[in-house]
């Protein structure tokens, strides 16, 4: 018998992101809940777990000291002294492993990027729409473009920055939107970072297309060491 296939795409801004999440997670936990029940039912001898919290990235950054003299000097000797610890009146070389590692970066639930209009009077729809057939995206029920699977499964969605999210199927001549929002749920999809590259390849043609400027899930401008920490992390 096939496995049957449940995925389910999110798409708002603002609160409603907030209040989506919430949603999903809810969904998510009670189908984990009714899964691991099943399993204990078959293997009552095994437990299965999954970490469910996520802490939010950090930037380290590099921190350059400009030093000179006996300053250097004395930052060598204290640098060299950190390196040993005392007990029983004899010294050790501490191992790698006693020293606390940086946090590893973990991928938001749903990653969001953004597109935004280098013209003031934004995007039109137009434009959008003939940017978006030439780049593959669809017209989905939900009133917004969608990136599809074989398996017409949606891989991630593409909303308009007006305060309904969405795209009007007629009069697309005046329509006129600030910027458009991708959105994309790696949990959801089968093979996360091959989407996750068709999903920056997509963003980085339309920005090309329309003259727009890529803002990052903390709306800041796209780089790509932000696009690698990301995809190394899915």
């Amino acid at each position: 018998m096939d496995k049957e296939i449940l995925r389910i795409v999110i798409i708002a801004t603002g609160l409603l992101v907030i209040i989506g999440m919430l949603l999903w997670a809810f969904i998510r936990n009670r189908k984990t809940q009714h899964d691991m029940g099943l399993y204990e039912d078959e293997n009552a001898s095994k437990a299965v777990s999954k970490p469910q919290s996520f802490q939010e990235d950090e930037d380290d950054g590099d921190l350059d000291i400009a030093l000179s003299g006996s300053d250097k000097r004395g930052a060598y000797h204290a640098a060299k002294s950190d390196q040993y610890e005392k007990e029983d009146d004899d010294y050790y070389v501490l191992e790698d492993d006693d020293y606390e590692q940086a946090p590893r970066f973990v991928a938001p639930k749903i990653i969001q990027f953004s597109l935004i209009a280098r013209d003031e009077d934004g995007f039109n729809g137009v434009d959008l729409v003939n940017a978006f057939e030439m780049v593959g995206l669809e017209y989905g029920s939900l009133k917004i473009f969608e990136r599809l699977d074989s398996n017409r499964l949606v891989d991630f969605g593409v909303a308009s920055m007006v305060e309904s999210g969405t795209f009007p199927s007629k009069n697309l001549d005046t329509f006129y939107c600030p910027g458009i929002v991708f959105f994309m749920q790696p949990e959801a999809v089968d093979d996360a970072q091959a989407v996750f590259d068709d999903y920056v390849q997509t963003i980085q043609l339309l920005a090309s297309e329309l003259n727009g400027v890529i803002r990052d899930h903390q709306r800041q401008p796209l780089t790509e060491a932000t696009i690698q920490m990301i995809r190394q992390s899915l």
